[in-house]
């Protein structure tokens, strides 16, 4: 029956999209795209704001609820804005939320609060201003932090900021964690993941000091690169100590902010914001993973880590709604048990859709 949420082989209810709205970006960010960015793509291959929505209001009445759009970097296509509106309008849909680099957020945040947009991911790696450039290849930490501000300010709710953790990169882990002290952010720690092919794989060690020029090398990723969450917070909570504060407390589920997803929360005594793990290496959560993605492109994708991709493009254009929906449950049929590591995917991260 319409409106009743679809369940995969296993039964999970899927209730979550992610919508990959452009593959292109403004940064370069070395675990998410080449350096000369993603092959040029021909205006027709990639879906329209009004092609986007239909789809979302066919798998609003699936039982799709939340929605996240997402890139490369959703902020630098003129398909965002009339796409979220659209999605907005959709009565089924409970929350609208965005994964974003920053740098357009002090800019667009107005027109994204009056479009519908709930709340926002902000992708923050380092606080280190040199390392931040080598790892995002053409941003300024100045930008992603004023976007931050920019959140905080125009009330979206809550506020995450994510960092992918490489273990060669020695970042600064207590720094950030620390950020949740003062303000309301929602820091979350990713374990380094692989995703993209061997040439150019996206979440791939950079080590900055391998080169003669200080570059960073993606080429040398191995999977001694991945910090499992545990340790992770082991040395944050070492830092803490250090610092003369006491250690991350564990918080509720019920307590944790919304929207949370696979993350697993906690928080120093008294803080405003929240530290969270994302552990999709060292403990799969895929038994409570009830999402998909849409490509840029029209696939839709049952997994991040499998290259199986079921393409709605051309039902669409042909305006046959049953067999996008046909195709839309197929995807779901076959969604797998839980992922496998792997030595990497067929397209980046960019053009998954992160």
């Amino acid at each position: 029956m319409a409106g009743e949420r679809l369940r995969d082989g296993y039964g999970r209810e899927i209730s979550y999209l992610r919508i990959a709205v452009t593959d292109k970006c403004n940064f370069r960010c070395v675990y998410c795209m080449p350096e000369n960015g993603v092959p040029p793509r021909a205006h027709g291959e990639l879906l329209t704001a009004e092609e986007t929505a239909r789809f979302a209001r066919l798998v609003a009445g699936e039982g799709i609820r939340r929605i996240r759009l997402t890139g490369g970097e959703p902020l630098v296509s003129n398909r965002l804005l009339p796409l979220m509106r659209a999605i907005r309008a959709i009565p089924e849909i409970e929350d609208i939320s965005l994964t974003t680099n920053g740098a357009l957020l002090p800019k667009l945040a107005p027109e994204l609060k009056e479009a519908g947009l709930d709340r926002v991911n902000i992708s923050l790696d380092t606080l280190d201003p040199a390392q931040f450039g080598q790892i995002t290849r053409l941003g300024r930490i100045e930008q992603t932090m004023r976007g931050i501000d920019a959140a905080l300010a125009w009330g979206f709710t809550p506020v995450k900021v994510n960092c992918v953790v490489v273990r060669r990169l020695h970042q600064d882990v207590f720094g950030l964690a620390r950020l949740s002290i003062g303000r309301p952010i929602h820091l979350r720690f990713i374990e380094y993941m692989p995703i993209g092919d061997e040439g150019g794989r996206d979440l791939v060690a950079a080590d900055a000091a391998s080169g003669e020029s200080g570059e960073l090398r993606p080429e040398q990723w191995d999977a001694s690169d991945t910090v499992p969450s545990a340790e992770l917070r082991e040395r944050i909570n070492a830092a803490a100590r250090a610092a003369g504060l006491s250690d991350l407390e564990p918080l509720e589920e019920a307590d944790a902010p919304s929207g949370a997803g696979p993350a697993r929360y906690w928080r120093f005594p008294g803080a405003r914001g929240t530290v969270g793990f994302i552990s999709a290496m060292s403990n799969h959560f895929c038994s409570a993973c009830n999402r998909l993605r849409l490509t840029a492109d029209g696939a839709v994708r049952p997994c991040l880590f499998s290259d199986e991709e079921h393409s709605v493009r051309e039902a669409l254009r042909a305006g046959d709604d049953a067999r996008v929906l046909d195709i839309y449950r197929a995807a779901i049929a076959h969604k797998p048990g839980e992922h496998e590591v792997i030595a990497g995917t067929a397209r980046a991260m960019s053009q998954i859709g992160g």
